[in-house]
């Protein structure tokens, strides 16, 4: 005949583990876990008997002065990285961004028509510009504002950044390709769509090449 289990104290007729595997299984409970757990939650998994609250104690001391910390969220228990060390968790990361045929029609005009105006990238395009169009370009720094032009109401220009040449690896905007290259590229059609107007049109390429130096003179 064997002895029938005693009750510990605790109410339970169930041996707790030990302490230090109680521990053990806290632990492994809180690193798994994406979100913080309550104390209830951690003893619905551990053995009856097993005291979660204890356990967590035992484990926050373990871990003082480590690189991760037990810390309480709220009413619940989670492991975190040291808040010294939070610096090391950064991470830069690249947006890829896609333009617009609006923005990238416009960013094209100011590149071989700098410095030109609203009203002049408007008068090439055959259609208006809409703010955001020119915020997109600004905000990305891959425009900048320019001189104003001395006629009436002096309105601002437009011309291409360091940061728009560096990002096309060109040392400056008169390495922009050529008309015939833009088009073998297959990156400018033969044909504009309706209502706009190409760039260089009634001029042919080799006049269009030959007057871009005077597009870019310095300011």
């Amino acid at each position: 005949m064997t002895d029938a289990p005693k009750d510990d104290g605790t109410g339970t007729l169930f041996e707790a583990p030990p302490l230090a595997e109680q521990e053990r299984m806290v632990e492994a409970v809180l690193f798994a876990s994406p979100e913080p757990v309550t104390v209830a939650d951690l003893e619905a998994r551990m053995p009856h008997g097993s005291n979660a609250a204890q356990a967590i104690e035992v484990l926050q001391k373990r871990y003082e002065g480590r690189g991760v910390r037990v810390v309480k969220v709220g009413e619940a228990w989670a492991i975190r990285t040291a808040p010294d060390l939070g610096f090391l968790m950064q991470k830069e990361t690249v947006e890829t961004r896609k333009l617009s045929r609006a923005a990238i029609e416009t960013l094209a005009i100011v590149a071989y028509h700098q410095p030109c105006t609203r009203a002049e990238i408007e008068e090439i395009r055959g259609v208006s510009v809409s703010r955001g169009t020119i915020d997109q370009l600004l905000e990305m720094e891959w425009i900048r504002l320019g001189r104003r032009r001395m006629t009436p109401g002096r309105p601002v220009t437009f011309v291409v950044t360091p940061e728009f040449l560096d990002h096309f690896g060109l040392e400056n905007a008169r390495d922009l390709p050529g008309l015939k290259e833009l088009r073998a590229a297959g990156l400018l059609e033969n044909r504009p769509p309706p209502g706009a107007m190409p760039l260089g049109e009634g001029r042919d390429d080799d006049e269009s090449e030959e007057d871009q130096t005077e597009l870019f003179e310095e300011e």
